[in-house]
């Protein structure tokens, strides 16, 4: 029992028959055409169901529109199934908090290994997808959200650069990092996944910027040859000490290597451990501000209007909604000052500078490279409701794209005693054609992907 579906369309059926008679006449939308595509439970969806982001401060919250991802997935066919399970509040509500789990929701569990987490915040996402619960989900990243909960548990995440898809319409934590991506099976799912989401939104100032840079088709660089001549840099700073993840990594490279691609190594990402506090202090001020604007829009009789709100509401219902952590971070967030502050914008400035000019822009511009790889992560850790998650990974591919806006693409690699891991292509901003050609071709070539067992607990066998 996975518990990664929170809420299931109701009206599913019926708009299926309907999608499968627009195709016996003729019409074909495009290759979404009666797909079913589940979205994370943070994203407004104007029908039957809620939008909560987990949390049972925002239960019956009917969203008045669809956000713009999910206009652009109805007018090309795709048929919304459901709402998936999720850390609640996007895994920005408490320092301690257990992946997976939403007041809401539940806890969302492992296909591979039931004992183990799938990650967050998008763990929902993770684990339908990789049980064959639908053909892809959208999911959601600030920092990891869609990259980790892909790769955990077996499947493909996209991280896109920020801007290429809107936001409007997504509860939110920080305008600076957050943004939707596909969670697919497959390079190809995913990629058509992602082309059928973009379009620019006069509600979201930042896809102005992929006017002449997004594309409606990705799949024209679904290439077998993809890697051939391409320059690699292998981030051996970000790739951690692990040694059954440096093996199979060092297996992923020599893959590369036999697939044409010019490897350089090592390519390490300067700055790419030195913004850690800064970010966070930018997610606090950006939570506050950006979630109240959510919040506030609300029609007059929802619970809450603002991040106060919550904060009371969770307080108040601490017994069900706080059994496991607390709420830290809307805490620390309530207390920030508003976007004009100088502090604010200095830390906001230093992570820009540290992850683009002086991070992923100084190690490709210094090796001419096309991309960086890395490992995605480590293989998924037992849950622990009382002390929450246990990650001990000593690697870290998520956050310098996330905090720099760049893309990530993460693709499985192997197996560490039957839990899946990745592998990560990252590159500069609005790269996503090449990512996909890179991972695309690395993919057709390892075919590393399992189908999940529901083990109940991690297999003793390598």
């Amino acid at each position: 029992y996975l518990n990664s579906i929170i809420e299931l369309n109701p009206e599913a059926l019926e708009i299926a028959a309907n999608l499968d008679a627009e195709r016996k006449a003729g019409k074909l939308r495009g290759p979404l055409h009666g797909i079913p595509v589940l979205l994370k439970d943070n994203i407004d969806t104007r029908d039957k169901m809620q939008t909560t982001a987990g949390s049972l401060a925002l239960e019956g919250n009917y969203a008045a529109k669809d956000a713009f991802i999910v206009r652009q997935l109805r007018k090309a066919g795709a048929l919304i199934l459901g709402k998936t399970n999720l850390s609640e509040w996007a895994n920005f509500r408490g320092k301690r908090s257990v992946s997976g789990w939403s007041s809401r929701g539940g806890l969302t569990r492992n296909p591979h290994a039931l004992d183990r987490s799938a990650c967050g915040s998008s763990s929902g996402s993770g684990a339908a997808i990789a049980a064959n619960l639908a053909a892809v989900a959208v999911g959601t990243e600030t920092d990891g959200s869609i990259i980790c909960p892909a790769q955990t548990n077996g499947i493909v995440g996209i991280k896109p650069t920020l801007g290429l898809l809107s936001r409007s319409g997504i509860i939110p934590i920080a305008h600076s990092q957050d943004t939707p991506g596909p969670m697919a099976r497959t390079v190809t799912d995913a990629a058509i996944l992602l082309g059928e989401m973009t379009g620019v939104d006069g509600r979201d100032a930042a896809t102005g910027l992929s006017r002449k840079r997004a594309l409606s088709n990705y799949t024209k660089f679904l290439d077998y040859d993809g890697l051939k001549g391409a320059r690699i840099g292998v981030a051996r700073n970000m790739a951690g000490s692990n040694p059954k993840i440096i093996k199979i990594f060092e297996h992923c490279i020599e893959v590369m290597k036999q697939l044409g691609a010019v490897i350089v190594d090592p390519a390490d990402v300067p700055n790419f451990d030195k913004f850690g506090t800064t970010e966070l202090e930018v997610l606090h001020y950006e939570y506050k501000a950006d979630l109240n604007k959510y919040l506030k829009a609300l029609p007059e009789d929802a619970r809450v209007h603002s991040m106060e709100d919550v904060i009371k509401f969770n307080e108040e219902n601490s017994d069900r909604v706080m059994p496991y952590f607390a709420q830290e971070h809307m805490v620390a967030a309530q207390g920030k000052g508003s976007l004009r502050e100088k502090k604010y914008k200095d830390a906001l400035a230093k992570n820009l500078r540290l992850t683009r000019k002086d991070g992923i822009d100084a190690a490709m511009r210094k090796h001419t490279l096309d991309a960086i790889v890395v490992p995605s992560g480590g293989p998924a850790w037992v849950i622990d409701l009382v002390n929450g998650d246990g990650i001990n990974w000593d690697m870290e591919s998520p956050s310098p794209p996330a905090v720099a806006g760049y893309p990530h693409i993460t693709v499985p690699a192997g197996h560490v005693f039957g839990l899946p891991v990745g592998i990560s292509f990252i590159g500069k901003a609005w790269q996503e054609a090449s990512l996909i050609q890179y991972a695309y071709a690395f993919e057709q070539a390892t075919q590393y992907r399992r189908q999940p067992r529901y083990l109940p607990s991690a297999s003793l066998n390598p």
